[in-house]
């Protein structure tokens, strides 16, 4: 039980060390991965439609 105990109050003691990102920071942030995906998502459904169909023409 005291491990248990020790762990948690360790864990606080380095929580009060971590530098959180600011809010602007985090928006900016997370922008910037929505735009990523979607950017990829687009280009993986354009290559995955011209694979189709080059595979129709084939066929």
């Amino acid at each position: 039980m005291k491990k248990f105990i020790k762990y948690f109050k360790e864990s606080g003691q380095e929580l009060k060390k971590v530098v959180w990102p600011s809010r602007e920071a985090v928006i900016s942030s997370t922008k910037v991965v929505l735009v990523s995906t979607a950017m990829i998502a687009i280009f993986l459904g354009l290559v995955d439609f011209l694979l189709l169909k080059g595979v129709l023409f084939v066929l």
